[in-house]
């Protein structure tokens, strides 16, 4: 291959790497995408995700001890079914990748022999109660952050309560149930704290007899009750009405003797 063969592949390698560049910075300016404000996009919270399915919020959970009182033990056996590919159900069964699981219910944390706990479970300590199996079921990484446990949690309360009543027929001496605070009201008795009644007077159904008058006297002649203070009297001052000028009432004024006297003795000296 001569030299002129040469400079044509070579040309025509050069000439396909500056389209191909020129090609990335046209559809880079024509198609530039938006930058975001804030790197990534928000997760919703867990009540928000069940709002989304039927528009309201998720309702509180029942406590453990009203699910297991009418939890269903069939039930719970056939949920087990998946559990069984990891978990021995057996009495004396050997371990699998979990423990075995019969015998389980008040049984201490991490104690089954054979089987590599993790620093997670170990540090739980303590029983494996109700209500921890509980929590566990419904999210193990939540409940022990770091176990080796691979499930990712049951979210249904309802067969989370099927699945620990199964676990605890699973025993020689089966773990009583907890009271439930619904059981008093189904027979009958409530569970809730008798308040205090108010305290009733006693009301008498004889009628008080009443006051005898104060005119009425004992046989010996003297009042029976004490007297009573009499109201005091104002006193009221009545004003005469001045009689009229020109005596029509009917009375004449008083004549005035010395002046008739008088009168008289002047008559008599003219005469």
């Amino acid at each position: 291959m001569d030299t002129f063969e040469l400079n044509k592949v070579a040309g025509a390698f050069l000439g396909t790497l500056l389209f191909a560049m020129w090609l990335n910075v046209i559809s880079s300016a024509i198609f530039t995408p938006a930058k975001l404000v804030k790197p990534g996009y928000p997760l919703p919270a867990a009540q928000e995700t069940a709002a989304a399915g039927n528009g309201a919020p998720a309702s509180a959970i029942t406590p453990i001890e009203d699910r297991l009182a009418k939890a269903d033990v069939k039930k719970g056996e056939v949920d087990t079914k998946p559990c069984q590919a990891c978990h021995n159900f057996d009495k004396g069964g050997v371990t699998k990748i979990g423990p075995p699981l019969y015998d389980v219910v008040d049984r201490p944390k991490a104690t089954v022999n054979g089987f590599s706990y993790s620093d997670a479970i170990k540090s739980k300590g303590g029983n494996w109660t109700y209500a921890d199996l509980d929590q566990f079921l419904a999210d193990p990484k939540g409940y022990a952050p770091g176990t080796k446990m691979t499930f990712a949690g049951e979210a249904d309360p309802i067969k989370r309560a099927d699945i620990i009543d199964y676990l605890h027929i699973l025993s020689d001496d089966p773990e009583p149930l907890p009271a439930s605070g619904t059981a008093g009201s189904e027979h009958g008795t409530s569970t809730e704290p008798t308040l205090p009644q108010p305290k009733e007077h006693a009301v008498s159904d004889i009628p008080e007899p009443l006051p005898a008058s104060r005119s009425a006297a004992s046989p010996g002649g003297a009042g029976t009750e004490p007297a009573l203070p009499h109201p005091k009297e104002r006193a009221v001052s009545v004003r005469g009405e001045p009689l009229p000028a020109n005596g029509s009432a009917g009375i004449s004024p008083p004549r005035k003797h010395g002046a008739h006297s008088s009168t008289r003795k002047a008559d008599n000296r003219r005469n």
